[in-house]
C-alpha cells in the first residue's frame, strides 16, 4: 500500500537569462545528464520522436555505484513555462517551471511532487539500497540544487555568447 503523501521537494534559482533561453535548455529532457548529478542518460522511448505532452522516456540513474532504470511520461508541457514528467516506477512527478523576472531574468523552479504517494516498490528499494527515505531525500535536495546551478551557469554562459 503506497504512502498517501510524501514531502514536497522544491527549489528555485534566479537566472540572468530570458525565459526563452532557459526553456531551450530545460525543455529537452534528454539533456538532463548535463544538469543532474544523478542522471546518466535520458532517451525517448520507441515510437516517440518529439518532446511533447505524452512523450515517453527511459532514464538511467545512479547513486554511487548503484545504477537503475526508470521510465517517464510528460504529463504537463506548456512551452516556455513548464515541463513535468511522471516516473512510472515510483509515481513521483518532477517538474521545471519558469517565471519571468524584471530585466529579462528568469526564476527557475524544480519540484518533486507525490500526488499519488510513492509506490511500495520504490520505498522498499530506497530503504534497502539508498539508505532510507530521509537520507535519500537529502541526496535529492542536494541534487536539485546542483541541477539548478548547472542550468543557471549554462543559461548565463549562453546569454553572454549571443
Amino acid at each position: 500500500m503506497p504512502v498517501p503523501s510524501a514531502e514536497l521537494l522544491h527549489d528555485t534559482i534566479d537566472i540572468d537569462a530570458t525565459p526563452e533561453q532557459v526553456w531551450e535548455l530545460i525543455s529537452d529532457l534528454r539533456r538532463m545528464p548535463q544538469w543532474s548529478p544523478q542522471v546518466d542518460s535520458v532517451r525517448l522511448r520507441e515510437g516517440f520522436d518529439r518532446i511533447e505532452l505524452g512523450a515517453e522516456f527511459t532514464h538511467l540513474n545512479h547513486e554511487g555505484d548503484l545504477k537503475w532504470t526508470t521510465h517517464s511520461t510528460i504529463v504537463r508541457f506548456e512551452p516556455e513555462q513548464e515541463i513535468a514528467f511522471r516516473i512510472e516506477e515510483n509515481w513521483v512527478v518532477w517538474s521545471f517551471q519558469t517565471t519571468p523576472l524584471p530585466k529579462g531574468q528568469t526564476r527557475l523552479s524544480q519540484r518533486r511532487e507525490t500526488p499519488a504517494g510513492i509506490s511500495d516498490y520504490s520505498r522498499e528499494l530506497t530503504e534497502k539500497y539508498l539508505g532510507g527515505q530521509q537520507a535519500f531525500t537529502q541526496v535529492l535536495r542536494a541534487g536539485m540544487r546542483q541541477t539548478l546551478e548547472a542550468i543557471k551557469a549554462a543559461a548565463e554562459q549562453s546569454d553572454r555568447t549571443t
